[in-house]
């Protein structure tokens, strides 16, 4: 791909192969209007050139974000609305020499049977790195941030390439915010409800006759965090989801349960706590006390690292801003 030299009102790309470029723009230009309404700028396609308009840093933004989208189908890799969103989401990384800013690239691709997954924000760019460099890795965050689908899809390529004998995902069973009242069945059919999105992400990235087998043989094991008392966790990658709902004496027991060559991730947000009004959370008071602690690493998501539909990134904000009012409000009174 030739790249010609920026021009005073817009910047000039062209392109080598067309039929790459006619998924880049998408069909009838719909990521290139994404583009445009997501960086302020206007981009016209005529062959196999591009000319953005815009502000210097938009157009420089506008310019990275095309390049590594073409990368990324140089690659083989799929580009669709989540891709589109997540490179402009990614936009304000300092490109590299060669204009691409690196985040389709091996080092941060995680590889699963079903999907190769690519960092779509700064922040799971930096989780993903965390995960594979730290024995202990806390994800903190609103919903729909990646935290346990990166965590899971770690997990899962390092069962696949025996870097680990096994894989362990475990969430407490809280009800969230509502009495289900009794549940029929044995004790896997009353506590799979809660673990259901644990299998979602299995399914995601494993065949289903492969998870399925994985489960039986104990290979992939999914439980309540109940069931992890009095066991060490060896040669496993251990994932704890929820962890705000954890009482401080479940987060420490799971905590401690990590045996050799063992990876752990917990994840969870500290704004949705189900527990009984007054208890501590046990994520809460890990934070506290771990920090600092060397071999374990916290990663804080925030808003503009919501990677689903684009309504929840702004239900995210609008719940946060009230969120903070209600503590300003609180803290004048006082005052």
């Amino acid at each position: 791909m030739k790249r010609t030299p920026d021009q005073t009102d817009a910047t000039i790309l062209e392109f080598d192969d067309n039929y790459l470029l006619a998924q880049l723009v998408g069909e009838h230009d719909r990521y290139l209007a994404r583009i445009e309404q997501g960086l302020d700028v206007s981009v016209v396609s005529r062959g196999n050139k591009m000319a953005i308009s815009g502000s210097n840093s938009a157009r420089a933004s506008a310019k990275s974000v095309l390049l590594d989208l073409y990368e990324r189908l140089k690659k083989g890799l799929d580009v669709a609305e989540g891709e589109v969103d997540g490179a402009i989401r990614m936009a304000g990384n300092a490109p590299a020499e060669d204009g691409s800013r690196g985040s389709v690239s091996g080092e941060d691709m995680i590889v699963t049977k079903r999907r190769r997954i690519t960092p779509r924000s700064t922040n799971q760019a930096v989780y993903v790195k965390s995960l594979r460099t730290h024995e202990l890795v806390f994800g903190l965050g609103p919903a729909g941030t990646g935290k346990t689908y990166l965590a899971v899809a770690n997990a899962v390529a390092m069962l696949i390439e025996n870097k680990v004998d096994r894989l362990i995902l475990a969430r407490p069973a809280v009800e969230a915010g509502e009495k289900l009242g009794f549940l029929p069945g044995d004790m896997r059919d009353k506590i799979d409800p809660y673990l259901r999105p644990l299998y979602d992400a299995l399914y995601d990235m494993l065949p289903a006759e492969e998870v399925v087998k994985r489960l039986e043989n104990g290979e992939i094991e999914v439980a309540a965090l109940a069931f992890m008392r009095g066991r060490t966790l060896s040669n496993a990658a251990i994932i704890l989801d929820e962890a705000q709902n954890t009482t401080p004496v479940q987060m420490k027991m799971l905590l401690t349960r990590m045996g050799e060559n063992s990876r752990m991730a917990v994840t969870g947000d500290l704004s949705q706590i189900d527990l009984p009004l007054g208890m501590r959370s046990g994520l809460h008071e890990a934070v506290d006390i771990l920090k600092g602690v060397k071999g374990i690493d916290f990663i804080h998501f925030g808003e503009a690292d919501v990677v689903r539909h684009p309504l929840v990134t702004r239900i995210v904000k609008a719940y946060g801003e009230h969120d903070r009012e209600k503590q300003l409000a609180l803290k004048s009174r006082k005052t």
